[in-house]
């Protein structure tokens, strides 16, 4: 039977570490030795891909070896972050990842088809922006919030699509909770590769309703050409937009984040060295003010702040992803 990293990590552990101990000394020494892997399991170009870069830049400079973003997409994120859970835990190599993370894993577990598991194969390390998710549609559709649009869509004169970053995605899952609780009868789903082709078929009015991370469509809702129907927490960048709580959908209600991760099995203080690094970034005035600029929320959060919020997250989700049966085709 071929074993796996966390079946070896375990035997190391009950032998008293030895398998790891030479590097994990090494790099307990001195941290870091060679080039910083982050590891972005999107598309360039999009919300997840410019925060990553802001902080490499940092990190770079702070840690003194270079820091490298490393776009791996495919599989709603899985792919990347399956690089990283089999990767070194030695600090050298980190997943930044945001929301969709809990989505995906989830649906990935429901078909039994999972290869790694958040806890079990990931340590947090630090939320570096918290980002609000938002529902738009185009100026076309005769809405101007989530309610109206429910209202809507109960009785289309032609038939309605809602876009995805991906199949398994939040928005996937989103979209579809939505459906169930506002009884819409016909919407179909229409997954891409990213944030950057959804948005565009927002734009074109092809698709009646969709979202993702406010910071990939916030130029395009101020400028008008797209509409934000509800936030799903409070934007302080958009605290005119109603949030789906008071619009009367609260399950809708989940936190939008963009966070490092490292590899389980990553001793402790290279954790907390890089924790610190994350939210002295998040505090220098020039890079605060590039994330507040596109909506985002600069955080820095402790590992064990981002652990609390991910088990809240994934208890939320799962049960969702389960009843409406979401899997990653």
């Amino acid at each position: 039977m071929t074993k796996t990293r966390r079946d070896v990590v375990k035997g190391a552990a009950a032998l008293g570490g030895l398998v790891f101990a030479p590097n994990i000394l090494r790099a307990q020494g001195a941290y870091p030795t060679r080039t910083i892997r982050i590891i972005v399991p999107f598309p360039a170009g999009a919300t997840t891909d410019m925060l990553a870069r802001l902080f490499a830049v940092h990190l770079s400079e702070a840690l003194g070896q270079t820091a490298v973003v490393e776009n791996v997409g495919g599989g709603g994120g899985s792919i990347g972050a399956e690089q990283v859970a089999r990767a070194t835990p030695d600090g050298h190599t980190l997943l930044f990842h945001n929301i969709t993370f809990t989505t995906t894993t989830s649906a990935l577990q429901y078909a039994k088809r999972a290869r790694h598991d958040i806890e079990a194969d990931f340590v947090p390390v630090s939320v570096g922006a918290y980002v609000p998710f938002w529902l738009l549609t185009h100026p076309s559709v005769p809405a101007n919030n989530l309610k109206e649009f429910a209202a809507y869509a109960k009785a289309p004169p032609s038939p309605l699509f809602y876009g995805s970053t991906g199949p398994g995605s939040i928005m996937n899952l989103l979209g579809e909770m939505f459906k169930r609780d506002a009884g819409i009868p016909q919407m179909d789903h229409v997954p891409f590769r990213g944030a950057a082709p959804l948005v565009t078929e927002l734009l074109a009015g092809r698709l009646q309703f969709g979202g993702d991370q406010l910071s990939s469509s916030l130029q395009h809702v101020r400028s008008g050409s797209l509409k934000a129907m509800a936030v799903c927490t409070k934007s302080a960048a958009m605290p005119q937009v109603p949030t789906v709580r008071e619009l009367g959908f609260a399950n809708l209600e989940v936190q939008g984040w963009n966070g490092f991760l490292a590899p389980k099995g990553t001793p402790d203080e290279i954790v907390m060295r890089i924790q610190r690094e994350v939210a002295n970034a998040a505090k220098k005035p020039d890079i605060a003010k590039r994330m507040t600029d596109v909506g985002a929320e600069p955080s820095g959060s402790t590992p064990a702040e981002m652990r609390d919020m991910l088990r809240k997250q994934i208890a939320q989700i799962r049960p969702a992803v389960e009843e409406l049966k979401l899997v990653i085709e």
